[in-house]
């Protein structure tokens, strides 16, 4: 490589961004001392091909460091060491030996590589040495600014009102991976593609992506009992880079293909009237607790970005996952927001559903807060005004702010609508009232709060839970697979096997399942509100009793498309009750 030639450069936009005839690059760090930026040939390199400097006195302006770097390259491998105290009684985790992410970073490169591996198999002695003490540039992926310019071909958003909302939850890989799905390119964003046909036929307007930022699914330790098959981080609920479509999703076939990809699922859904939600989580990160591994936040200001414990070298865990981030600190609300922009403006999505919402209301001690900063800048933004925004409206910490999650703009799931649709078909006793008040729009949730029924996302199933087929086939849960001992999952399923634990070749009882099936599709789709289907539940996906299959990068999460020609009936009448709703 020829000799580098800097500048000073420019403290916004943060990020790396190709400016003149070079790029910047712009890094938060308010306690950091000292600041390089390394540049790497390939991903997989050990030992960067520079290694720059940046000055205190010229490289920073206020908290933020930056610096410019002339070239013609159109594409960029980069990371950051960033020095500055190691004191974790204090807060601080400084170490200048880690490789560290740029947070806004908008693309990866090399994610089979990272330091979790070494991480999930050492003691929690071992981990501590291993974070403190490694230098692991080999051994992680790195970030790439590469040029995206994309032709949009003028097809714009379709904008549904939510009134004309029909929401279908997928997982991108899940969608296409298995053999049966009979596309080209599987288990990615240009699979979703090829099954437009398919979305437009069924009936529905708006696919709601399980998460698609940037997570190694390769982060878990545990293995299936049965098959010792190592387990995976299949959903992606633990984010390592929020800018950053997930590269794994893409062909591959070039740097950033995953940016060129990702938009040109989003294009071809919305030249086809369907519009784009994405599952975004932004109450925790990949970073887990004290042992966890430090990829970007933990090294770069860990005060900052993370709720602490009194003792600080400990993290504050709403969210069940091992940390949660600092949301409602200045810094960090405006990354959100910077986050939820880029997606918007570059990506062209349509929307959010924020995972654990609840999260996001509290402050910095972790109390929930009664006008929260940040949920109402997301509701106000002028970037966002016309996005959909739907909460999760709980967190791990036990929050439940179902009919009170704050504002007019934030529509909600309704697990009540869920809890409660499933009670009245099971036969509990006393839920003909609770089914009357679902059904017309569960204004005993939302009307005294000034909102209306198109604020309830109504579903009787999601990822989290049962599938519809095992919701009617199985009356307890079947997580062995998990390698938990079967004690992971929620016990409250309100679920009925109908006389057969799972699978039955009686007729009698595959007669009762699916009307019982229809009942709720029924149900729900004549509802008032938003409803949501289970992506699958159409043609009877199972998961085999299995109601937690997060880890489960296998037949029992996949979708096998065969299952479509063998409930051909169940498949019309979902499309019947979908013309019906659209009538009416």
């Amino acid at each position: 490589m020829n000799a580098v030639v800097t500048k000073q450069g420019i403290p916004l936009p943060l990020g790396a961004h190709h400016r003149g005839s070079g790029v910047n690059f712009s890094l938060f760090s308010r306690h950091a001392t000292g600041v390089n930026l390394l540049l790497f040939d390939k991903a997989t390199d050990s030992v960067p091909i520079s290694s720059i400097v940046l000055d205190v006195k010229n490289n920073k302006t206020g908290d933020i460091w930056h610096i410019w770097l002339e070239g013609e390259s159109l594409a960029v491998i980069y990371a950051w060491q960033v020095d500055g105290p190691n004191l974790p009684e204090s807060g601080h985790r400084f170490n200048p030996q880690k490789i560290l992410l740029d947070p806004y970073a908008t693309a990866l490169i090399g994610t089979e590589c990272w330091d979790f591996t070494c991480l999930c198999k050492a003691t929690q002695t071992e981990q501590a040495k291993i974070e403190s003490n490694t230098s692991d540039a080999g051994a992680k992926a790195k970030c790439l600014v590469i040029e995206s310019e994309f032709d949009w071909q003028d097809v714009q958003a379709p904008r549904h009102t939510w009134s004309d909302t029909v929401i279908y939850e997928t997982h991108v890989r899940g969608l296409t991976i298995h053999h049966s799905s009979s596309v080209k390119q599987a288990g990615g964003f240009l699979g979703i593609v090829e099954k437009i046909p398919y979305f437009q036929s069924l009936g529905i307007t708006t696919l709601e992506l399980l998460p698609v930022q940037e997570f190694f699914e390769n982060e878990l330790i545990q293995k299936n009992p049965a098959t010792n098959e190592r387990l995976k981080n299949y959903w992606g609920y633990s984010t390592v880079a929020f800018f950053a479509p997930k590269e794994s999703y893409s062909s591959c076939q070039h740097y950033g293909s995953q940016l060129s990809e990702f938009k040109t699922m989003v294009r071809e859904l919305h030249r086809a009237g369907i519009e784009v939600i994405l599952d975004v989580v932004f109450n925790h990160t990949a970073e887990g607790n004290h042992l966890g591994p430090t990829i970007s936040f933990k090294g770069l200001d860990n005060s900052i970005y993370y709720i602490l414990e009194q003792d600080k070298q400990f993290y504050r865990n709403y969210s069940g996952t091992g940390n949660t981030l600092n949301c409602n600190h200045p810094v960090v609300r405006d990354y959100i927001l910077d986050c939820l922009r880029h997606w918007v403006i570059e990506m062209h999505v349509d929307g959010f559903r924020f995972d654990l919402a609840s999260v996001l209301g509290r402050d910095r001690e972790g109390n929930l807060l009664p006008n929260p900063p940040l949920l109402e800048r997301i509701a106000e933004d002028p970037i966002l005004c016309d996005v959909k925004l739907i909460a999760e409206a709980w967190d791990a910490a036990g929050a439940y702010q179902v009919g009170s999650f704050m504002g007019a703009r934030w529509s909600e799931w309704n697990g009540r609508y869920r809890d409660d649709i499933r009670r009245f078909w099971r036969g509990d006793y006393g839920m003909t009232g609770a089914l009357a008040s679902r059904l017309c729009g569960s204004a005993d949730i939302y009307q005294y709060g000034g909102k209306f029924p198109v604020h309830s996302i109504n579903y009787v199933t999601c990822h989290d839970g049962f599938t519809l087929n095992d919701l009617v086939s199985y009356a307890c849960k079947h997580n062995e697979a998990n390698g938990e001992n079967n004690t992971d999952g929620t016990n409250d399923n309100y679920s009925a096997n109908h006389g057969v634990e799972g699978p039955s070749d009686d007729p009698d009882i595959e007669s009762l399942r699916i009307r019982q099936i229809k009942n709720m599709i029924a149900t729900l789709l004549l509802s008032r509100g938003v409803p949501m289907l289970l992506g699958g539940d159409e043609f009877r996906r199972t998961q085999n009793g299995n109601n937690n299959a997060y880890c489960q990068d296998n037949d029992i999460s996949w979708y096998n498309w065969n299952l479509l020609k063998e409930n051909s009936e169940l498949f019309q009448f979902v499309r019947l009750m979908l013309t019906i709703r659209r009538q009416f």
